[in-house]
């Protein structure tokens, strides 16, 4: 049979080693021998509440119904059990297995394989763990690495992450790392350079410095201070790039703007404005409002309902304004339709039509044609054929040339 050693309910005792279990009584405060203070048991700690530990403790379990502070480390070799209360420890804790109801803060380091709390779990030094699973929030000041990380409320990671997936049901903020699966909720914000294979976040998310990631799913709206290269980005509402990005594909439902370069391997779909300061590459641009960059280089297709500004010109295979819509800079492409009552300055094309209304300012192109009531205030030259229908105003007579103009 075990043997148990038992202290009494709101007494003091000095233990050193304990064979067996030690069952501490409610309100009991226990000192420890030796430097530091420690206490050893070969068994169980069962505690009755509000116990007190002057001292570094080792068990090979932990049990509790109520609160219960360490001031010193805590090392048990299979799992700590804590109902109704919060455990303090103010050192390091190690072990296997930790289950607190209430609350769980550690003033050193965690390392366990598991830890799950129904309430709060703060951690001043670093974590290690395969798993945290916290039902109301968990906050950690030094390098976190975890497997799989759980909780309900929110997450405050103030020091780098190594984690392989993070599930966070309202906010999330860490100081940047390695995370490769991110599903948060609510808002998520990185403080620092941030590895990752997926972002999914409902509301806001928030990334600084350089980021590398693949597939990038926000409810709301997205932003880096910094640069980002990715896979593809699907956002609801704005992203904001103060650096410069590259990826494959973006599909955002409001605008987009970058502080640098864009380059996509794949297409751009933005239902309003898209503002990049340097260099914007696509395979396919489809635009609701405005496009504006310095210079925009598209393999296939641009299709732009509201406005194209461009101080070097957009280059493309085909190259669509909408009707009112705005052209400022040349187009360079193989087929350009510029829609009714919409106005275009210089074009240089394969193939070019300007819907009824539309003004331009110079053409240049081996095959034209111009509908009712457009106007061309500049040049109109062509190498193959050149039609008109009804009324149109033209500056000059148009020339049929051999060689267009570079």
């Amino acid at each position: 049979m075990s043997r148990k050693t038992s202290v009494p309910s709101r007494s003091k005792m000095t233990l050193d080693f304990v064979e067996g279990d030690l069952i501490i009584g409610r309100g009991a405060t226990i000192d420890g021998s030796g430097t530091p203070p420690t206490v050893k048991v070969s068994g169980t700690v069962y505690c009755e509440g509000d116990n007190i530990f002057e001292c570094n403790l080792s068990a090979e379990n932990l049990e509790a119904e109520d609160d219960v502070t360490i001031h010193g480390d805590l090392e048990t070799r299979k799992y700590v059990e804590v109902e109704d209360g919060r455990l303090e420890v103010h050192g390091k804790m190690t072990g296997n297995r930790a289950d607190v109801d209430s609350a769980l803060y550690v003033t050193g380091d965690l390392t366990v394989q598991a830890v799950e709390v129904g309430g709060s779990l703060k951690v001043d030094g670093d974590v290690k763990t395969e798993d945290v699973d916290v039902c109301g929030s968990f906050k950690a000041k030094g390098k976190v690495d975890a497997e799989k990380i759980g909780v309900c409320g929110s997450v405050s990671l103030e020091s780098e992450v190594d984690v392989e997936k993070l599930e966070v049901g309202g906010a999330a903020k860490v100081g940047g790392g390695k995370i490769r699966q991110i599903e948060v909720g609510g808002s998520f914000r990185s403080e620092g350079s941030l590895e990752f294979r997926n972002l999914d976040v409902g509301g806001v998310a928030l990334l600084t410095s350089k980021n590398t990631g693949g597939s990038i799913d926000i409810g709301g709206s997205f932003k880096v201070e910094g640069d980002l290269a990715f896979e593809d980005i699907d956002v609801g509402g704005k992203v904001v790039i103060t650096g410069s990005a590259e990826g494959g594909e973006i599909d955002v439902g409001g605008k987009v703007e970058v502080g640098n370069s864009l380059k996509l391997s794949g297409d751009l779909e933005v239902g309003g404005k898209v503002k990049v300061d340097e260099e914007l590459s696509a395979r396919n641009i489809e635009v609701g409002g405005v496009l504006h960059a310095r210079k925009a280089t598209v393999e296939e297709r641009v299709e732009v309902g509201g406005a194209i500004i461009t101080v070097e010109g957009v280059t493309a295979r085909f190259v669509e304004i909408g009707k009112r819509g705005e052209v400022r800079g040349p187009i360079k492409a193989d087929q350009v339709i510029i829609g009714r009552d919409a106005h275009a300055e210089d074009i240089w094309g394969k193939k070019v039509l300007l819907k009824r209304g539309a003004h331009a300012e110079n053409i240049y192109s081996e095959n034209i044609i111009i509908e009712s009531d457009c106007r061309v205030s500049g040049e109109v030259q062509y190498t193959g054929e050149l039609r008109t229908n009804g009324k149109i105003s033209l500056a000059k007579t148009p020339q049929k040339v051999d060689r267009l103009p570079t």
